[in-house]
């Protein structure tokens, strides 16, 4: 006789069912980012499982340019370093909107993945239409601010007034 709960039960918890349903909704986005690491696995990605990230990572992608980024693809995140746990620059900072502290690109790109698991197969178009890639781009400014400050990851999350900043210093 086994102790605790059951596998099963585990997953009908409410954060659970979420990430399932979530990892499911986002899977189209999913799939482009397997294919895409299964390519460059000839040329020396290397895949790693990341739990707290609930993605597949995919390091030391093959990228053209310079190096030092990261793309996530639904619960798959494409990198060019050795490690994703590294300190990088908001989009504002390096865009000269302000000067910001550094921030870890692993949080940056899991709060994209909370990201695609709420829009699913909606993400890319509507990522697109905010500007793309640009400190503009409101998915960027909440990845950031989610990085930064760890909450925060939705696109449309409004921005604190004085006052809430007030009641939560």
């Amino acid at each position: 006789m086994r102790n605790g709960p059951s596998r099963f039960s585990m997953i009908l918890r409410p954060r659970h069912l979420a990430v399932v349903l979530g990892a499911c909704w986002t899977l189209p986005n999913t799939l482009l980012g397997l294919l895409a690491g299964a390519l460059c696995i000839p040329w020396g990605a290397r895949p790693e499982w990341r739990q707290d990230d609930y993605a597949l990572a995919f390091r030391r992608m093959p990228w053209p340019g310079r190096g030092g980024g990261a793309l996530t693809l639904g619960n798959v995140i494409l990198y060019t370093g050795d490690a994703l746990d590294v300190p990088c620059l908001t989009y504002a900072h390096r865009a000269g909107h302000g000067t910001e502290p550094c921030i870890s690109l692993a949080d940056h790109e899991r709060a994209h993945v909370y990201q695609y698991m709420a829009l699913g197969p909606l993400f890319l178009p509507l990522y697109a239409v905010c500007g793309g890639v640009s400190a503009r781009n409101r998915f960027e400014r909440a990845a950031d601010r989610y990085a930064l400050q760890r909450r925060g990851w939705w696109p449309w999350q409004h921005a604190p007034t004085k006052a809430d900043n007030a009641r939560s210093g």
